[in-house]
């Protein structure tokens, strides 16, 4: 109402002024039917109502994601969906891995539980919401965004015995004979999970189990386990199985991986004087490249350590080691087996730490390099400060630039050099505080140890032009590619499910300066890949819905957004446009009558 007074008052101003002091003070009527016009014209202008608002009707949406079957009780889902006819809806929404209008299905099999997709259409349509859902979703704090007079509906059955592997962290690729360590992280369920067991085989053969404790209810926990791995080369499944007393859910008990078995090292790490330095760079260098890497570490003059196994070898053993590699990482003494740059042929990263305790100098900025890219971002004020030795002054790039108290003396962190072959110089101690203090600095130290390795290895080539960036993933996840050539953009990958007959080619456009692509998710399964002739295999495993959780939503009334105003608005009403013309010719008439142009 407010909004038509509004245009009334300043359509009768605008009527008066032209009116009354245009010299036409006996135009009473023609002013009448202007104010009017005009009147009618502002309130078109601001869609103004023209009757009272109406009742907004509330979507019914339904969780339709795998996670009510994840509770054992398979008479919940049809509760919730006697809930939702309950509610009365014109349409029902699912949501889960998106939101549609449909039917509720027999089985729920969305393979997430996002809410995000919802809460978008709610707010563009204004309108409130009705949830039904099992309280596990994975962005409960959207809801709280969803339009004033939002319910959601919980339903929850009683609490089951669970047990479930959640992940499976290890290295993606060894080298035959390495002694690797596996990282398990097992959830329970609503009641805990008994006791029992976890096995983990390579290519169907077991490799190492251990007993496991019983959990209490939606407890977590890590087992690690160490084992050899041996055998023929080649990429072949690894799989975790947890077997535990009382087990209600048997589609989260196994968790696959693929593993690269390879003949002998792609990179070589040797440390002379281990410390954290070397540690988390050599965890680096794992992670980022997705090589067989293989790591010395001299534990005493003359005593040597395969990391991992800590198995004694030859320091003639580790010599031929680093020289044949093509990635080799000197750390600590770099000379003690002679000129590195001689005796090694391939790239060479050099971690020489500063002989003496120094003062404290600060990384400060990334100058234009090769790793500038991915260093840009870093946020240099407040990382730790290092100690530095001196070099870099014929250097051909400087990637890192650091200052002593952070106003002085300037000196290269890192320098490098691409002729002729790539050779990178580290001159610091100090690093792992990086890793330290966690947070963005730790992201600091992985990015800049991820940059130099992956600058190291641009010249060389994997036969598979692309493959999965991770050893394994789950239903409901987009798939990561990481590129085998550095120069190639696009790169075609043809997957096939082992036990069907039909194939699915994926076109990958890869971007940026890590070389991912994505692709959509998958089905749960294993696949065999071929790219450019070089077989690989991808694991997707069952989807997250599957897991043990706590329900993070509960029932009630929910939403701070206004619901828009379902009023009827004048530019819906076709007469008022009628009758807004008609007022102007009529005034206009009435005008020409009167004498008045």
């Amino acid at each position: 109402m407010l909004s038509w007074l509004f245009a009334a008052a300043v359509a009768s101003t605008l009527a008066v002024l032209q009116y009354r002091f245009g010299g036409t003070h006996r135009a009473t009527v023609p002013l009448a039917l202007r104010a009017t016009a005009l009147t009618i014209v502002i309130a078109l202008l601001f869609d103004a109502p023209i009757g009272p608002a109406g009742s907004v009707r509330a979507y019914t949406a339904l969780d339709a994601s795998a996670s009510w079957l994840s509770t054992g009780d398979g008479a919940l889902w049809q509760r919730a969906v006697k809930s939702a006819d309950s509610v009365g809806a014109d349409s029902l929404l699912l949501i889960g891995d998106s939101v549609r209008v449909g039917t509720a299905p027999a089985v729920p099999a969305d393979r997430a539980s996002r809410t995000a997709p919802l809460l978008e259409r709610a707010l563009g349509a204004g309108r409130p919401v009705t949830l039904i859902t099992d309280g596990r979703v994975d962005d409960p704090e959207r809801l709280k965004e969803l339009p004033s007079g939002s319910h959601v509906i919980v339903l929850e059955s009683a609490p089951k015995r669970d047990g479930a592997i959640v992940s499976l962290d290890g290295p993606s690729a060894v080298v035959t004979g390495d002694t690797v360590e596996f990282t398990a992280v097992l959830a329970a369920g609503g009641i805990g999970a008994g006791a029992g067991r976890l096995d983990i085989t390579v290519g169907g053969a077991p490799l190492v189990s251990s007993p496991v404790d019983s959990l209490a209810p939606y407890a977590e926990r890590e087992v690690r386990l160490r084992a050899m791995i041996s055998g023929a080369p080649g990429v072949r499944l690894l799989r975790a199985v947890l077997t535990s007393a009382g087990d209600a859910i048997a589609r989260n008990d196994t968790l696959s991986a693929s593993l690269d078995v390879a003949r002998g090292a792609s990179a070589v790490f040797v440390s002379t004087a281990p410390d954290f330095d070397g540690r988390y760079a050599l965890d680096v260098l794992r992670g980022t490249l997705a090589v067989p890497t293989r790591g010395y570490f001299r534990v005493a003059p003359g005593n040597w350590r395969v990391d991992g196994s800590l198995a004694a070898v030859s320091e003639d053993e580790v010599r031929r080691s680093l020289a044949d590699a093509p990635l080799a990482v000197l750390h600590g003494d770099t000379a003690l087996f002679g000129a590195p740059r001689t005796f090694t042929h391939g790239a060479l990263a050099l971690l020489a730490p500063p002989t003496q305790k120094g003062d404290d100098y600060y990384a400060t900025g990334a100058p234009p390099s090769p790793l500038a890219a991915a260093l840009g971002s870093l946020p240099w004020d407040s990382l730790p400060p290092i100690e530095l030795g001196d070099g870099g002054k014929d250097a051909e790039w400087v990637g890192v630039t650091t200052r002593r108290g952070r106003r002085f003396d300037e000196r290269p962190l890192v320098f490098g050099t691409s002729k002729p072959r790539r050779i990178v110089v580290i001159p610091a101690t100090g690093l792992w505080r990086w890793r330290f203090r966690g947070g963005r600095s730790a992201d600091s130290f992985t990015a800049l140890w991820g940059s130099i390795f992956d600058w190291m290895t641009g010249d060389a080539t994997d036969i598979r032009v692309a493959r999965p960036a991770a050893p394994w993933v789950r239903a409901g996840e987009p798939v990561r590619w990481r590129r085998g050539n550095p120069k190639d953009s696009v790169a075609t990958v043809t997957i096939t499910a082992r036990g069907s007959a039909k194939s699915a080619t994926l076109a990958l456009r890869f971007a940026g300066e890590g070389g991912i692509a994505e692709s959509p998710a998958l089905a749960p399964g294993i696949y065999d890949t071929k790219a450019n002739g070089a077989e690989g295999l991808l694991v997707v495993n069952n989807s997250a819905e599957w897991l043990p959780r706590r329900a993070v939503v509960k029932s009630g009334a929910i939403g701070t957004a206004a619901a828009t105003d379902r009023a009827p608005r004048s530019r819906s009403a076709w007469w008022l446009y009628g009758l807004a013309l008609a007022a102007l010719c009529a005034e206009w008439i009435l005008r020409r009558k009167a004498g008045l142009r």
